[in-house]
């Protein structure tokens, strides 16, 4: 483990109305760590399915079980600027979506997916990964994936509507689905799921190494 640092050790303050949106994002995800990922699938109104990895991603609470993500508009620099993703277009116009859990096993495969396509592109083809009929949601799940939780959309807040603005998208989960082997008494075991998680810029996150603390009563 890396050495601690003083309580004593200065401190750089940062007002963000001040600063560039790239450098507070490098600021957020060097701090917010470390992040699940939610590899979210989704469909157009003609059916074509997109896949797409975001790692501001959560849990909300269980009655009713829900989850947020938080897919960016387009940043500056970008060919359209301040305009939506195919992930947020889809959801808004369709109302559905699924989470799917990202393993060590398809963290390349989920990296592949956040290559910038046109709208009519599969990633599924594009990432080599299988989709698989939803029991409820019209979007597939996929098929490589240790657990996946099907969505319907609840409500979408934009924090902003500028370039690279924030959008909360939060889903009513309605079907869990979780590999058989890996729950005993709704108790899904973290070494079989072998979650992945986001650092800052390229660095991923293995889950193996844990600490357990007792919370006190």
């Amino acid at each position: 483990m890396g050495t601690a640092l003083s309580s004593t050790s200065p401190m750089l303050t940062f007002d963000p109305s001040h600063c560039e949106q790239r450098q507070v994002y490098k600021l957020m995800t060097g701090i917010i760590v470390p992040r699940p990922i939610a590899l979210v699938s989704t469909v157009d109104t003609r059916g074509i399915a997109n896949l797409a990895p975001f790692s501001f991603f959560s849990g909300v609470g269980s009655v009713p079980p829900t989850v947020l993500f938080c897919p960016a508009l387009r940043p500056e620099g970008s060919a359209e600027p301040g305009e939506r993703k195919d992930t947020l277009r889809n959801v808004e116009e369709t109302g559905e979506f699924v989470v799917n859990v990202v393993s060590e096993a398809i963290a390349a495969a989920t990296n592949a997916t956040a290559a910038e396509v046109g709208p009519d592109v599969d990633e599924f083809r594009l990432a080599g990964l299988t989709p698989v009929a939803s029991e409820v949601v019209r979007p597939p799940r996929v098929a490589e994936s240790p657990a996946q939780m099907e969505c319907r959309l609840l409500q979408v807040i934009y924090t902003s509507h500028a370039p690279g603005g924030g959008v909360i998208v939060l889903g009513q989960v309605v079907r869990f689905h979780v590999r058989a082997e890996l729950v005993d008494n709704f108790r899904v075991d973290p070494d079989g799921l072998a979650g992945v998680g986001r650092m800052a810029g390229n660095t991923w996150v293995r889950t193996r190494d844990r600490i357990e603390l007792i919370r006190p009563k």
